[in-house]
Formats: structure tokens, sequence, C-alpha cells
């Protein structure tokens, strides 16, 4: 055998080696990248989220929500795989459009109409008073805020007023007909009717505050939670407020003068 038939043997050996490792390589990365896609598959896991935009007290329906795949590490806690198991249940909070919709955004299972009554608390009641501009802080005063009641009354036989502190911590429910504050940012909501949520003796006494005298609401910090107990203002006290100290001068080195005074046969002196 010639050098030259030696070298074309040796070359077509190598074309047949080379075409074998690649047939193998291709096989062994289709392999490698299918368990891969199969593995992504395995740990992916449905979670139902809403299409649009639902507001607190909305009753959930099919054309509202969808199912989408997460990850298993991504899957927020309480979410739920099965649309059908939440059809008919009420938001208790705003959910965003492609959000997970939880257990802890619904509220109780016995809760079967939306609207305010779905967002009460179970021992608590709604309770409407007719408000002002002033009472709601020019529009500044929306659904989800707390507020502190303060009503001034007319008491006792001489008709004084007295303001006092009645209420505190008080969530506001609704504004006019507004479940949830203005999307807009900085948008205010000025109505002349205010929802609060109260416990039975609550209502008692908004309700005979609202009727008898004059309210107003001061807006609290969503994170002050102190409780506050006052002594209530009448004019007395309001006068007085900012007035300076009194101070008692006495003259430095001035001599005290004592007088003697003589009552029948008796004795005593007084000193100025």
């Amino acid at each position: 055998m010639n050098k030259s038939k030696r070298s074309l043997i040796q070359i077509v050996l190598s074309l047949v080696l080379a075409v074998i490792a690649g047939v193998l390589i291709f096989n062994w990365s289709s392999k490698v990248t299918n368990t891969k896609q199969s593995t992504r598959v395995a740990d992916t896991v449905p979670v139902v989220v809403a299409k649009v935009d639902m507001k607190r007290g909305s009753k959930l329906t099919e054309e509202m929500v969808e199912v989408r795949k997460f990850t298993a590490d991504s899957r927020p806690p309480g979410a739920f795989s099965d649309p059908e198991n939440i059809f008919g249940r009420v938001l208790s909070q705003s959910v965003g459009a492609n959000e997970a919709v939880t257990a802890t955004r619904l509220a109780d299972e016995s809760i079967i109409g939306g609207g305010v009554s779905a967002l009460i608390e179970p021992g608590k009641r709604a309770m409407a008073v007719k408000g002002n501009a002033v009472m709601g802080l020019s529009g500044f005063v929306r659904p989800g805020d707390r507020v502190d009641v303060i009503v001034t009354l007319v008491v006792g036989k001489e008709d004084k007023p007295v303001t006092k502190l009645v209420l505190e911590q008080i969530k506001v429910i609704a504004t006019g007909t507004q479940l949830s504050p203005p999307d807009e940012e900085g948008k205010t909501a000025s109505v002349d009717v205010y929802t609060l949520e109260l416990t039975p003796a609550q209502s008692e006494s908004l309700a005979l505050a609202s009727t008898q005298g004059t309210l107003h609401f001061a807006l609290r910090n969503e994170q002050d939670e102190e409780s506050i107990r006052t002594t209530g203002s009448d004019v007395r006290k309001t006068l007085a407020a900012l007035r300076p100290a009194r101070s008692v001068r006495q003259g430095k080195g001035k001599k005290s003068e004592q007088v003697e005074i003589i009552t029948g046969g008796m004795r005593s002196s007084v000193k100025f």
C-alpha cells in the first residue's frame, strides 16, 4: 500500500470518527436539555392571579381571574391553584392586575355579598355620619384611614359648651359611596357622608354625639396606636391656654412691720 492510499484511509477514518463523535455529543446534549426542561416544568405550580385591578368589596367571578405558572419557590403564601375555589368569594383588600389572589385578601366564606358588609370585622358595626369639608379635612380623610372623633356638646344647667374626645382609632370604611382611596396620588375624596367601623357601644356614643352636638375628625398617623385620655375642654380651660404663669413678687431686703392689736384683755400681733 502506497503512502497516498494510506493517507486517504486515515482521512476517511478520521471523518467517520468525527461524525460518530458529533452524533454522540448531539444525543447527549439533547438528553441534558430535555432533562432540564422537564425539571423546569415539574418545578412550576399553578397560581390564581387577577386579570384586572380589583377593589375591596368585589365579588370574584370567572372573568376577573386566571391561572398562571409560578416556580415553586415564588408561589405566594396562601395562594390558590384552582379558581373554582374562590368564585363567589369577596375581597377584603384590593388586588392589582397580575397579583396573586391569596387567602389573606379574602373575606370570610360566610360573607356572600359584596359591598360594605364584606369589610366589617366580626363583632363590629358600620355607621354613617353626616360631615362636611371641615370635618373631612378638605377631603383628605379617605377609606382605610383612622380618625379620632371629637364632639362639642352643651351640658349643665347653665348650658355651657364642652368639647371632648369621645372615640379614638376609628376606621373609616367608606367616604360617600367610595370603598377605596382614589387611584390618583394626592387626589382628595371630599364628601358629606362618612361610614365608620365601630363596636356596638361606640355606635351608641357616636349616635348621641352626632344628634346632640357638633362632630369633628382628627386624622391619625396609620402607625400611631397610642391611646389618649383627655378631660375635655370648656370655655374657661380654652381661654386659660397659653397664659403666662403667675409670679409672686417679694421685695428683697424689705423689712417687715409688726402691729400689736389689743382686744379687751387679749393681745395679738400681725406682721406686714
